[in-house]
């Protein structure tokens, strides 16, 4: 859903896009407020899985195209992380409340600032919008010619739906129409891959190897995100004009393995909060790649290249709890292969590390609106 609702953004703005994930989002939260019995939790779950594949993700994604078309590209990195710093504000502030309030008045909490963030958008939020046919779109534009050309007789009513729902033909075009927008895609993927183990599996791996509690969890949740609020907020805009984005992308990955392999060898109880604390550094990964793929597209593709990152991004998370979640449970079990507790662990970190080498291989970004046109690549059907 990812790259159709960024490219829809793309035609119709991204205001009236980010109205729908942030209305839906609210409805199973107010099921909550409104009651916990056993029939609002299956209405909830029922609500949440629909309202999912609209809403997850797609608000950060529509944000940050938002971004892209406001700030010019020597800003746009230092913009990416003040932004991904607030969302991480917002995740300490989430988690400070749901320790100090009850259940029920955390659903409440949680329903009304969702209606006051819906209601501030549409009042406040300015639209921005593009002149000209979405054809204008060079992606779209080479994929469309080459259709046209293949069947003459097709009407025009066709090759309007077609401009406005992306076949993965388009999503394949985009991706082949630069060398660095490809390395970036492979990044994600890993990146993701190692983020969706670690969320699915440390949490697990650490109740099971060191009895910890949901306070403790609770700790290590706020230890990170304040780290991932100050270094997101101050750090990335001083060092990104500095060192580059390029270089940033692969700092961060570098310590995200290096945060995982000590977790995986962790021999106290108090290592998991040295972890967590180093992870300042790691949080610059995710804001530096979001810079680096806006740079490839024009203007009128920034919805669908990072809603295209961002549905990578969603298979890779699908894709690894299947993998490390099992893998976690045998090697904490007594039939493991061997006695190493933390190899699941270890494996993630190689994930993160497969992002990382991938990283070091990405040239220096510049926009890439000129690079998709003619791609002769993306004509093959």
């Amino acid at each position: 859903m990812m790259p159709l609702i960024g490219n829809l953004s793309d035609m119709y703005g991204r205001k009236a896009l980010l109205t729908l994930p942030m209305t839906v989002s609210i409805i199973p939260l107010v099921i909550l407020a409104y009651d916990r019995t056993t029939n609002f939790f299956y209405a909830y779950y029922g609500f949440r899985i629909l309202t999912a594949m609209i809403s997850e993700g797609s608000v950060q994604c529509l944000a940050l195209a938002y971004v892209a078309d406001n700030i010019s590209e020597g800003q746009r990195v230092s913009a990416f992380g003040v932004l991904s710093g607030i969302g991480s504000g917002a995740f300490v502030c989430g988690t400070l409340a749901a320790r100090f309030l009850s259940p029920a008045r955390a659903f409440q909490v949680a329903a009304g600032v969702s209606m006051v963030a819906a209601v501030y958008m549409r009042l406040f939020l300015k639209e921005t919008t593009y002149e000209g046919d979405a054809l204008a779109m060079p992606i779209l534009k080479s994929v469309s010619d080459h259709d046209t050309a293949q069947s003459d007789g097709q009407s025009s009513r066709k090759v309007q739906v077609f401009k406005k729902i992306p076949s993965p033909v388009q999503l394949i075009c985009l991706l082949k129409s630069s060398k660095i927008l490809s390395q970036a895609a492979l990044v994600a993927f890993f990146n993701s891959l190692a983020d969706g183990g670690i969320q699915a599996s440390l949490l697990y791996f650490l109740k099971a190897r060191f009895q910890f509690n949901k306070d403790q969890f609770a700790d290590t949740m706020l230890i990170v995100g304040t780290g991932a609020t100050i270094s997101q907020l101050f750090f990335m805009p001083m060092l990104a004009p500095v060192i580059g984005e390029n270089k940033l992308l692969s700092i961060g990955l570098f310590f995200g393995f290096s945060n995982m392999l000590l977790n995986s060898i962790a021999w106290a109880a108090w290592v998991p909060y040295v972890v967590c604390a180093l992870g300042v550094f790691s949080v610059f990964s995710i804001p530096c790649l979001r810079s680096i793929v806006s740079k490839q597209v024009g203007p009128n593709e920034q919805g669908m290249a990072q809603g295209c990152i961002s549905g990578i991004s969603s298979l890779a998370n699908i894709i690894s709890p299947l993998i490390f979640s099992p893998l976690t449970a045998l090697f904490l079990s007594q039939e493991a292969p061997f006695n190493f507790p933390g190899f699941s662990i270890l494996c993630i970190g190689l994930a993160s590390m497969i992002a990382f080498i991938q990283s070091l291989t990405i040239g220096v970004s510049h926009s890439g609106s000129s690079n998709i046109v003619g791609n002769n690549n993306c004509m093959v059907a």
